[in-house]
C-alpha cells in the first residue's frame, strides 16, 4: 500500500507511540486504542496504516544488533568489544525493551529473538571459535549473559544493575563473554 507524504507524520506518530507503549506495557497489555490516543489519532488510522496490532508490533520491534566484525578484533579483546558494543547500542533502544518484555509471553517475539541471535551472532561465533561443533552452544551462552543483563537493566530495572555505569557493566560482563566466545568450554 502506497502512502502519501501527508500520511507520514501520522504514521511516524503512531509508530513512535507504539514503541513506547509496547516497551512499557508489552504486547498483550498494549491496545490499539491506547496507542492511537498516545499518537493523537483515531484507532482506525492505526489499522489503516499498519493493518493489525501484530503488524504494528513487527515494525515497532524491528531490532538489529549491528554487531561489529568480531573477527577483525584482536582475539583477546572480543569479549570487551562485544560487551561495550551491546551496552552502547542498547542504551536507548526501545525495540530491545519491546522484545524483552514481550518475549516472556509471546511466541512471535521469542522467534524474533532467536532469529536475531542465530542470524547475527552465531555466524561470528563460528568464525571466532573455529569449532562448528561448539559454536551454537557458545552463541547460546553469550545470549544468556547479554539478554540477562539487558533484562535486568532495562526491563526489571534491578537497582544495582541500573546504578552501574556502562564501563562497570563491561568490566563485569566482558570476561564472561570472552570465555564463551573464544575460551575453553
Amino acid at each position: 500500500m502506497a502512502f502519501t507524504d501527508r500520511s507520514l507524520p501520522a504514521r511516524e506518530a503512531i509508530l513512535g507511540a507504539a514503541r513506547v507503549r509496547f516497551a512499557t506495557d508489552g504486547y498483550d497489555r498494549a491496545t490499539v486504542r491506547a496507542i492511537a490516543a498516545d499518537a493523537g489519532v483515531d484507532p482506525s488510522m492505526v489499522m489503516r496504516y499498519f493493518g493489525s496490532k501484530r503488524q504494528l508490533f513487527a515494525l515497532a520491534a524491528e531490532f538489529d544488533l549491528r554487531l561489529p566484525d568480531l573477527t577483525a578484533v584482536p582475539r583477546d579483546r572480543v569479549g570487551h568489544v562485544l560487551a561495550t558494543h551491546l551496552l552502547d547500542h542498547w542504551d536507548g533502544d526501545d525495540a530491545l525493551r519491546i522484545l524483552l518484555r514481550t518475549a516472556t509471553t509471546d511466541d512471535d517475539a521469542v522467534d524474533r529473538m532467536r532469529a536475531i541471535f542465530a542470524g547475527q551472532l552465531a555466524p561470528q561465533v563460528v568464525a571466532l571459535a573455529g569449532d562448528p561443533a561448539t559454536a551454537a552452544t557458545r552463541a547460546g551462552m553469550v545470549a544468556t549473559q547479554a539478554l540477562g543483563v539487558a533484562l535486568c537493566r532495562y526491563v526489571l530495572r534491578l537497582p544495582p544493575v541500573v546504578a552501574m555505569s556502562p564501563a562497570e557493566l563491561v568490566t563485569w560482563l566482558a570476561p564472561t563473554l570472552q570465555r564463551y566466545l573464544v575460551g575453553s568450554p
